[in-house]
């Protein structure tokens, strides 16, 4: 896969003698990158651009996409070969690491009833637009929060980059604290949360649901943290345990 399959490319119209864009699949409202460790350095190094800048570069050409953007992006975390780790710049873009386990007995079940009528034409029917979820954002952006918590925010970021100066023994474990963009995202997540419970203000527990999903991507851990078999999670859960609540 080459970088022009997903961002597009410039083809010579021999009629009008000029190049024309031909847009590729990243100008859509939602990417989904599946497995996207196997994408070579080149693909990766094109999608962080637009995840990034919210914009593209085909030819001398900066193309802007749509205001409504999304990335989600899968990725296999046991099959290492043929795989392209990705940097650390492009996992920071990502705003929420989710972990996905085994199915249950009952979700896998449904996974066979499931597989018979896969050739089975489904219907779709549209529950919402762009219109309605950029309003959404709006109002999620006006959620109240309020300065304690702001400052309890900041004070869990900081916890991971020196965990002495808040009394925590966890610093040979941390290679690398969480960067601003953890900061800046947990309080976006933490107001969403807000909005699904139909609140218009963000409490702690907000915070801390929203911490895990947020963080665990963003702390890169130690030799000895993996020698000891301590994972970015154990590290959150021991510096939700100890930094005192508003």
């Amino acid at each position: 896969m080459l970088p022009a399959d997903i961002i597009g490319t410039e083809l010579y119209n021999q009629r009008d003698t000029i190049f024309e864009v031909k847009q590729g699949p990243i100008f859509s409202s939602i990417i989904l990158a599946d497995e996207i460790n196997r994408a070579p350095a080149k693909v990766q190094s094109a999608l962080l651009e637009a995840m990034q800048e919210k914009q593209v570069t085909i030819g001398d050409s900066s193309h802007k996409l749509p205001d409504l953007f999304l990335v989600m992006a899968t990725q296999n975390p046991i099959e290492q070969e043929g795989t392209y780790p990705l940097p650390e710049a492009q996992v920071d873009r990502f705003m929420l690491k989710v972990t996905i386990t085994y199915p249950s007995r009952e979700e896998e079940r449904l996974l066979l009833e499931m597989r018979d009528q896969a050739d089975s034409p489904v219907a779709i029917e549209a529950i919402t637009d762009p219109n309605q979820i950029m309003a959404s954002r709006a109002v999620v952006n006006s959620i109240y929060m309020d300065d304690k918590i702001k400052d309890y925010i900041v004070s869990l970021v900081f916890a991971s980059r020196d965990p002495a100066a808040f009394g925590l023994d966890i610093g040979s474990y941390i290679d690398t604290g969480a960067s601003p963009r953890a900061t800046l995202n947990l309080k976006a997540v933490s107001r969403s949360l807000a909005y699904l419970e139909g609140r218009g203000y963000v409490t702690p527990d907000d915070v801390k649901r929203a911490a895990f999903d947020v963080m665990r991507h963003r702390i890169r851990i130690s030799y000895e943290a993996e020698a000891e078999s301590v994972t970015s999670e154990d590290i959150i859960r021991n510096i939700l345990d100890n930094i005192a609540v508003p």
